[in-house]
């Protein structure tokens, strides 16, 4: 996966902060291979945020630009990552999970 973080300078948020961002619908990546990479992270960072509680860095991009979060992933669907109280980040917009 294009290592986002070398990219572009994110924005630190808080999780608490991110019920009021704006998300377009486009997909962030292009290749197939990053989107299965990404994929397979969140699988990984969803583990180790329910079996040791162990927090993880998201890069992802609103409207406005590229924000990082460090969390705990709480839950994964098919379109979005569920964090600790709630917070949710549409998978699409995801650049890089660090975990």
């Amino acid at each position: 996966m294009a290592n986002a973080t070398n990219l572009l300078k994110p924005t630190l948020i808080e999780k608490e902060n991110i019920s009021g961002l704006k998300f377009p619908e486009n997909d962030v990546l292009t290749s197939k291979e990053d989107v299965k990479m990404r994929t397979a992270a969140l699988d990984k960072a969803l583990k180790l945020g329910n079996l040791e509680h162990g927090k993880i860095k998201i890069i992802f991009e609103d409207a406005e630009g590229v924000k990082q979060v460090n969390t705990t992933v709480w839950g994964v669907t098919d379109k979005r990552v569920i964090l600790k109280k709630g917070a949710v980040v549409p998978i699409h917009r995801i650049h890089e999970v660090i975990v």
